[in-house]
């Protein structure tokens, strides 16, 4: 009885997991990654080591994904994909720690795009990155 009980617990604790990296990744079908330019994007509360939150597909041809998918196409446009040279906008961001990890991954004019930055909050990754993961509508 012991021994069933435990086969069952450890296939239940399989599927649990298989379960879980599928709702991580992103479901993006071939037809998706046909229309050009995508992004997968995520943010995480804490370091973004942990468990990946619900992310956003931004496709951008046409934009869509989130509600500022234009804004962060056009950004992303400009810089060719990479987010790193994306123009810092000037805010006044309060002084309060509390992390988030930014995660895009995809394909931007045939070019793999990965990309992941701990910020100190919402408001510094908001200055950094423009509308690129306004994932909160």
């Amino acid at each position: 009885m012991t021994q069933r009980i435990t086969a069952v617990r450890g296939g239940l604790l399989t599927a649990a997991a298989a379960l879980a990296l599928g709702a991580a990744a992103p479901q993006v079908t071939a037809q998706d990654s046909d229309t050009g330019n995508w992004l997968f994007v995520t943010v995480t509360r804490g370091d973004g080591h942990h468990d990946e939150s619900p992310g956003r597909l931004l496709l951008c041809d046409p934009p869509q994904g989130h509600a500022k998918a234009a804004e962060a196409c056009a950004d992303l446009e400009r810089v060719g994909g990479d987010i790193r040279r994306l123009d810092r906008k000037d805010a006044f961001c309060p002084m309060i720690y509390a992390p988030v990890t930014a995660h895009a991954r995809g394909e931007w004019n045939g070019r793999r795009i990965e990309y992941r930055e701990t910020f100190a909050n919402g408001c510094g990754m908001a200055a950094r990155t423009g509308a690129v993961f306004a994932v909160d509508g």
